[in-house]
């Protein structure tokens, strides 16, 4: 007993101060940036931890320190590892912000890219709940898009959720 408290004390004085993140942490931090607040005039907004929550994928080596793709104001980011996301399967994260102008109409906020597990219904529960749309997509000509000269991803129902400020507006 008094070896497995020192080893623990040693481990904790040895390890550094912040540990890895596991999955379930990484995904909570992604659905908070996904989720919709009141702010002080009570209108709904998004909530603005993207970057916070893209730092610790970043951190932690789910995807790339820059985009796999940037186009218009959105940045595109493919899962390097297996993650989840409601339980299904986490392909890509998107993110939409203003950097610098470059014309009209950026629209704030995160999507992502599943592939699906089992029922939608709690992303399709979350969607409705923060206001995000939800879409089927064809994830090999998504892939092309993001430069892929030959994808092949594996079959199966792949689904865009998008929740950014333009999504507030829309009902599913």
């Amino acid at each position: 007993m008094r070896v497995h408290l020192m080893m623990s004390l040693i481990l904790t004085m040895v390890l550094p101060a912040v540990a890895m993140a596991q999955p379930s942490t990484l995904e909570a931090g992604l659905l908070k940036s996904m989720s919709i607040k009141v702010n002080h005039e009570g209108d709904i907004e998004r909530d603005d931890s993207s970057g916070i929550a893209l730092r610790n994928y970043k951190r932690n080596k789910y995807i790339k320190a820059s985009p796999d793709l940037r186009y218009d104001y959105i940045d595109n980011y493919l899962l390097l590892k297996p993650a989840t996301f409601l339980g299904h399967d986490l392909k890509v994260i998107e993110e939409e912000y203003m950097s610098a102008y470059i014309g009209c109409c950026v629209s704030p906020g995160v999507g992502v890219i599943i592939k699906q597990k089992g029922s939608l219904s709690n992303v399709k529960a979350f969607a409705r709940k923060n206001r995000c749309s939800i879409e089927p997509v064809d994830f090999n000509t998504h892939l092309r898009e993001l430069g892929i000269k030959k994808p092949q991803a594996q079959t199966g129902n792949y689904y865009s959720l998008s929740c950014r400020e333009r999504d507030i507006d829309r009902r599913n």
